[in-house]
């Protein structure tokens, strides 16, 4: 948050006293994009060290060396994806929210009521804006980040403990290592969006940040490849709650990784095209405010149905293509 802060008053001084146009757009989103990535990387890298440091921990103390001893230990584990979720709990849901309804009263009063600008000094409530903007969607957007990691990668690492074949050498640690070279590959990808990919006008900016989707994606794809055919054995097996012993492949998992990746693709696709104004749907819905509150409350809702269909269909095409 304090990153987050001083990164805001650093993109307005440059947006106000660049010379030229071009150059106040450039510097103005570099320096936006650089101090809004620093939460995602510490975070998930943060979040990365902790897991293995604690999986570490508990095998020089529990010291197990068959599949019993690694689903307890993993079962120990799994608390961390529980304190993550707490976590999220009390920043998303409780601060978050509370925060932004004093977010919203502050644009209520003062943009529609009062007829005045955005973060204007004549609002007071500007300042209860502001504390929404930053616990809402910073700690919350970044607590939600950390529980969502977290509980994913602590689930993965249970299944992987129940694999005799995994557990005999670092093999189990897959879904760790997927994720730290996922770090490495956005790096790559924020470097396109700052150096390579130059914003001068407005409407670079959504196009940069949908290329970062598109890149990232496209490096994902090989860099999965590579680990899972590297890193996990050729044939492997899982033993279910019942004794009852499920037959995998690296080349399984690694398929099962790259739909799940171009599943979330589709899904940022789609979702950039129903809430971005550059596109129908965020447009008819701000023609609809004119026509009055009722109108729009109900074309926004039919809007986040109507945009959930293509995830849904998404997730479950990618099943049915697994299981058959």
């Amino acid at each position: 948050m304090s990153i987050a802060v001083k990164t805001n008053y650093r993109v307005a001084f440059q947006a106000a006293f660049c010379k030229d146009s071009r150059e106040k757009m450039y510097e103005a989103f570099n320096a936006a994009f650089r101090g809004g990535s620093v939460m995602g990387f510490c975070l998930v890298s943060i979040s990365l060290s902790v897991l293995l440091s604690l999986i570490i921990f508990y095998k020089k103390i529990l010291n197990p060396t068959d599949i019993t001893g690694y689903t307890h230990m993993f079962e120990y584990l799994a608390g961390y994806g529980l304190g993550g979720s707490t976590v999220a709990l009390f920043c998303r849901v409780g601060g978050g929210i509370f925060t932004k309804a004093a977010d919203v009263g502050a644009d209520l009063a003062g943009k529609v009521e009062a007829g005045l600008d955005e973060d204007s000094p004549d609002n007071p409530a500007v300042i209860a804006d502001n504390v929404g903007d930053n616990v809402g969607d910073i700690a919350g957007m970044g607590s939600d980040l950390f529980g969502s990691f977290a509980e994913s990668t602590c689930a993965a690492l249970v299944v992987s403990g129940t694999s005799a074949d995994l557990i005999n050498g670092p093999e189990f640690l897959y879904p760790l290592v997927l994720s730290a070279c996922g770090i490495v590959v956005c790096i790559i990808t924020a470097f396109f969006a700052t150096n390579v990919m130059k914003v001068e006008e407005e409407h670079d900016i959504s196009r940069t940040l949908s290329y970062q989707l598109y890149i990232s994606t496209l490096l994902l794809l090989p860099t999965i490849f590579l680990v899972s055919y590297y890193f996990l054995p050729n044939t492997f097996s899982f033993v279910t709650g019942e004794n009852n012993v499920v037959n995998s492949t690296k080349n399984g998992v690694m398929i099962c990784a790259m739909l799940g990746l171009v599943s979330g693709l589709l899904i940022g696709g789609f979702t950039d095209y129903y809430t971005s104004n550059e596109f129908t749907p965020t447009q008819d819905l701000a023609r609809s405010c004119i026509q009055g509150a009722a109108i729009n409350i109900i074309q926004g809702l039919a809007l986040g149905y109507l945009s959930t269909i293509i995830p849904i269909i998404s997730i479950a095409g990618i099943i049915i293509i697994r299981i058959y």
